[in-house]
């Protein structure tokens, strides 16, 4: 197992890309193992670090078929609904709460009193 080549913040080789590089190409890693990385020096802290990928090894994005669409349309719908009232939030919950927001703060005066 050898070391990963590392490149300095914007000097990377041709040929390489990040995970979104690819995407905005319409490609994917498509099982390959990073192949280089980039770090980007701050001071007082550690470098930041970003992955390459070989955007000749890289394969085509999966189409969406309309099974995929549902699946994440349900799957988005059931992150809206609310474990104790069971009711659609309107939004995501955060997972933080992990209920609805009128669920999470009850109003112990009721909501007459600001009238």
């Amino acid at each position: 197992m050898s070391a990963l080549p590392i490149f300095r913040w914007h000097l990377a080789p041709d040929g390489y890309a990040t995970r979104r590089q690819l995407r905005a190409r319409n490609l994917r890693p498509g099982g390959q193992d990073v192949a280089a990385q980039l770090e980007r020096p701050r001071r007082r802290r550690p470098p930041l670090v970003a992955y390459l990928y070989r955007v000749d090894l890289a394969k085509p994005v999966r189409p969406m078929t309309s099974a995929r669409w549902a699946a994440l349309a349900k799957a988005n719908a059931a992150r809206r609904i609310c474990p104790a009232c069971r009711r659609d939030a309107g939004y995501v919950i955060p997972a933080a709460l992990g209920t609805c927001v009128p669920c999470a703060y009850p109003d112990p005066h009721g909501s007459e009193g600001n009238t």
